[in-house]
């Protein structure tokens, strides 16, 4: 016998005992250890481990082995999948390939999974073709695919393909993949639904001149199957040769109730702002608005809205048999846009503008544009625009009249948990 011959009966060889013999272990100096074993749970799926992977090559299976054989050690590959676990969630992609760690939420068709070695990533739900998930999570799913009519349920989660099970204790629910208008965690523990951003941008100058700027963003929102509550914060100080310059501030919020997948309820929303160089102490608004989603995909979501509500302004002085008060209703439009312009930029724009009475000012608005690029890691850098305007400022006592338009030019670093 010839080494050739010697080296194709033992691929020969090989290629019969992965599939004939289970469990089994090979100990040879070219042949690494595999170790195949059947698993039991919902798929009937079989678990193959890595170095059973790199076996079944080419050269493993010849020219020679048996058809039945070859179709055996395939049917391997395309049931290969992780063992039942009650720790981590699973997904598949598209491609084929497992990723472990746990399922955060979908919401406009993106997935959003915090992987143990990639970290937290976001998938196009196109892309996903297997979930098991661990944990319960609750959906919001269309209602006999009616998608004017939803409803939310609780469970663990198995998707295959376009078919959904949801498995609550002895309740078992089936829905279609297309039923599906978002995910979020299901747990009891309250910081599952929380997620933030803050950035923090300042600029300290010493020396011909003293000057101090100092800038803070707080974005923080409660995402549940069929609802959003979002906070947000914008701060900003500035103090040149002990003086003050600048000192404004804006606290606002809504909360959102989804219809559909095209239609949500802004119950409320709500703003308090507070600007003593444009004459403003206290200011605060309460409304309540209907919105449409235009385009909502992984990539970009853009939104629009429209409702009304009452505005109440205190401001720092007036002229003689001026109020220093006022009153007044207002309709209020606006838009959001954001979109990922690439895998490490995302841009938003987020506009609103309101109508009131002369004395609030006529018209009023409010604009943010950012673009945020990735640093490392949680960490990015946002560069933003602000730009607030009142069409009629309201005159102090001494008659100077604030400037319409105050416009800033942010840099800052933000972390995002």
């Amino acid at each position: 016998m010839n080494i050739s011959q010697f080296r194709l009966g033992g691929r020969k060889a090989l290629a019969f005992a992965l599939i004939f013999a289970f469990p089994f272990n090979i100990m040879a100096d070219e042949v690494p250890q595999v170790k195949i074993r059947p698993v039991t749970d919902t798929s009937t799926t079989i678990a193959v481990s890595s170095e059973a992977a790199e076996s079944l090559t080419e050269e493993t299976v010849s020219e020679d082995t048996p058809k039945e054989t070859k179709k055996k050690i395939t049917n391997l590959w395309e049931s290969f999948g992780p063992p039942r676990d009650d720790k981590y969630d699973w997904i598949q992609l598209s491609s084929g390939e497992w990723l472990k760690g746990e399922l955060i939420s979908l919401y406009s068709f993106a997935v959003e999974f915090d992987s143990d070695e990639l970290g937290l990533l976001n998938i196009d739900w196109d892309d996903i073709k297997q979930i098991r998930s661990a944990q319960a999570m609750s959906l919001r799913v269309e209602k006999n695919g009616d998608e004017d009519e939803t409803v939310t349920v609780r469970g663990k989660l198995q998707l295959l393909d376009n078919t959904a099970v949801i498995v609550d204790g002895e309740k078992v629910m089936s829905y279609q993949r297309f039923q599906i208008v978002s995910i979020a965690k299901g747990s009891d523990r309250e910081s599952d639904f929380w997620a933030g951003k803050f950035s923090l941008g300042a600029n300290v100058k010493r020396g011909n001149s003293n000057l101090t700027d100092s800038n803070l963003t707080a974005r923080v929102q409660r995402r549940t199957a069929g609802s959003r509550l979002f906070f947000d914060y914008v701060g900003n100080f500035s103090k040149t040769e002990s003086v003050e310059t600048s000192n404004n501030h804006r606290l606002s919020s809504y909360y959102d109730s989804f219809l559909n997948r095209k239609f949500f309820w802004r119950i409320y929303s709500a703003e308090y702002h507070r600007d003593p160089f444009r004459n403003i102490n206290n200011q605060l608004s309460l409304g309540s608005s209907f919105g449409y989603d235009l385009i909502r995909t992984s990539k970009t979501e853009w939104e629009v809205s429209g409702g009304v509500g009452a505005l109440y302004t205190e401001f720092v002085s007036v002229g003689v048999g001026e109020d220093i008060e006022s009153h007044s209703p207002f309709i209020e439009l606006g838009t959001k846009y954001d979109t990922e312009v690439t895998g490490w930029m995302d841009y938003l724009f987020d506009f609103r503008f309101q109508l009131v009475e002369e004395s609030a000012g006529t018209y009023t608005h409010h604009l943010v544009t950012t673009l945020s690029s990735d640093i490392t890691g949680d960490l990015d850098l946002d560069v933003s625009l602000v730009w607030d305007r009142i069409a009629d400022p309201q005159p102090a006592a001494d008659l100077t009249v604030p400037k319409k338009d105050d416009v800033q030019l942010i840099v800052a670093v933000s972390y995002e948990f």
